[in-house]
C-alpha cells in the first residue's frame, strides 16, 4: 500500500535540496537527462501500479486542450458545450481544468471511466519519459508531492549522478 502522507512529508522535506540539485548541476548537464530520466521511468513504473494509488486523479488537476474536449464529449455523447459546463473551469492560467477533485471519471477502483479518450495531460503524466525533460523540473519538483513514482525517479537520479553513473 502506498502511503501518501508520508509522501508528502518526504516530498516537503526534500524540495529545498531537490531544486538546488538541479540548479547544481547547471543548464548544459540538466539539458543531457533525457536518457537517464527515461532510464529511471521505465525501471520505476515496473515497480509501482498507478492503479493502487490514482493519487494524480484524486489530488490535481490536468489541463484540459479543446481536442480533449471534443474527443471525451463525443465518447459520452454530449455536446462540447454541456461538457465544458458539467465538468470545467478556467483556472487562473486561463486553462481548462475540471471543477472538482478527484477526477468526475475516476471509479472508485481507480480505473479510469474515459481511459480510452482521456485528456493528454492524463495519457502523458507524470512527464517523466517526455524529451527535452530540463522544460519541466519545476513540475516535476511539485509532481513529487503528489506521485510516488515521480518521488523515486527523483530520488534515484539523485542517487545516480551523486554516485558518478552520469
Amino acid at each position: 500500500m502506498i502511503d501518501l502522507k508520508r509522501l508528502k512529508t518526504l516530498a516537503s522535506r526534500d524540495e529545498a535540496e531537490t531544486k538546488k540539485f538541479f540548479s547544481r548541476l547547471g543548464a548544459k548537464r540538466v539539458k543531457e537527462l533525457d536518457e537517464p530520466i527515461t532510464e529511471l521511468h521505465e525501471q520505476v513504473f515496473k515497480e509501482i501500479n498507478c492503479l493502487e494509488c490514482a493519487n494524480c486523479c484524486k489530488s490535481i488537476s490536468p489541463i484540459i486542450f479543446d481536442k480533449d474536449i471534443e474527443r471525451m464529449s463525443k465518447h459520452l455523447r454530449m455536446k462540447s458545450s454541456a461538457f465544458i459546463e458539467k465538468y470545467l473551469m478556467i483556472d487562473s492560467d486561463k486553462d481548462y481544468v475540471f471543477q472538482d477533485t478527484p477526477c468526475p471519471f475516476l471509479f472508485p477502483d481507480n480505473y479510469c471511466m474515459v481511459y480510452e479518450v482521456r485528456p493528454k495531460s492524463c495519457r502523458e503524466y507524470p512527464h517523466t519519459n517526455r524529451k527535452r525533460f530540463y522544460q519541466i523540473i519545476s513540475l516535476t519538483i511539485k509532481n513529487t508531492h503528489y506521485c510516488p513514482a515521480v518521488y523515486e525517479i527523483i530520488s534515484r537520479l539523485k542517487t545516480t549522478i551523486l554516485n558518478g553513473k552520469f
